[in-house]
């Protein structure tokens, strides 16, 4: 289904993702090199789904590490089950074997997030999500490096864990702070842009259909006139659906200001940027009308 690009754009098309030819060409040649894929760009602008639809388009299970200040191998990785170990030396006082047999096994490992992805008992490769990485502190970005080069993990007790199926790997940032260039050498890199007015019409149109098309047009014009406007936050095409997807239960037509004024929160989400937009609302539905 990934032989070529146009197969790949076709395959996420069918399940309802619109990509531009960049994307589409990036996410080909990754999987085709078996290579990391990275994503930057604005919160909201649909990187994250790009690895859910892989993962529906592959029938693959999804694997996901949601990145944070203060994430360490403990929490990524691995760590021992401490209680079950205490337990298991508990059962076996007073046996033959005085140490109380190995608890340095697999048994006792807890497997997180990494070490699932490439866990060789999969019968296919999953796919991983690495997300927000940008969140994460540098050091944690230095302890990839090995996994993304050769995606195996060291164990001191146990020894090195090689992956029998290379994971799919999706990275995202939001670009709140740079990401090292060594880890973005392993990878294919894009940078996904807030859509064009045409493709997020038919983002909208594929994602709520219950949208008239009038509708879908205005809704979407609005929103790209609002990311024009000087606000904290610009709403992604998440807020664009969310809006779309509450306008239906609100059985609008078309937009009218006093619609829009009441539901700004889907679109911002900084009470100073609905103040600031607020006075222009009726203004820009007549543009955009």
């Amino acid at each position: 289904m990934f032989d070529s690009i146009d197969l790949t754009d076709e395959e996420l098309a069918r399940h309802a993702y619109i990509a531009d030819a960049g994307l589409t060409t990036s996410l080909f040649l990754a999987l085709k090199m078996q290579r990391p894929l990275f994503l930057e760009g604005e919160p909201g602008v649909g990187k994250t789904e790009v690895a859910k639809v892989l993962s529906r388009a592959l029938d693959a299970p999804l694997i996901r590490l949601q990145c944070y200040e203060g994430l360490d191998v403990s929490q990524a990785v691995y760590e021992w089950n401490y209680p079950r170990q205490l337990l298991a030396i508990q059962a076996r006082r007073g046996a033959d074997d005085a140490n109380g047999g190995d608890i340095f096994t697999e048994e006792f490992l807890l497997r997180r997030p990494l070490l699932q992805a490439i866990d060789r008992g999969h019968e296919r490769a999953p796919v991983l999500l690495i997300d927000e990485l940008d969140r994460a502190d540098e050091e944690f970005e230095s302890f990839l490096l090995e996994l993304l080069s050769d995606f195996q993990v060291t164990i001191p007790e146990l020894g090195t864990i090689r992956a029998r199926h290379k994971p799919v790997t999706v990275i995202t940032s939001n670009r709140t702070r740079e990401v090292h260039d060594a880890l973005k050498r392993r990878c294919v890199y894009h940078w996904i842009d807030y859509p064009a007015l045409d493709k997020e019409i038919e983002i909208v149109r594929r994602k709520v259909p219950g949208l008239t098309e009038e509708l879908s047009r205005q809704v979407v014009a609005f929103v790209q006139a609002v990311r024009e406007e000087d606000l904290y936050k610009l709403p992604g095409v998440s807020e664009t659906l969310d809006w779309a997807e509450a306008l239906t239960h609100l059985d609008s037509k078309r937009l009218a200001p006093e619609i829009v004024e009441s539901t700004l929160g889907f679109l911002l989400k900084y009470q100073d940027d609905v103040d600031r937009l607020r006075p222009r609302c009726a203004k820009l539905i007549a543009e955009v009308s």
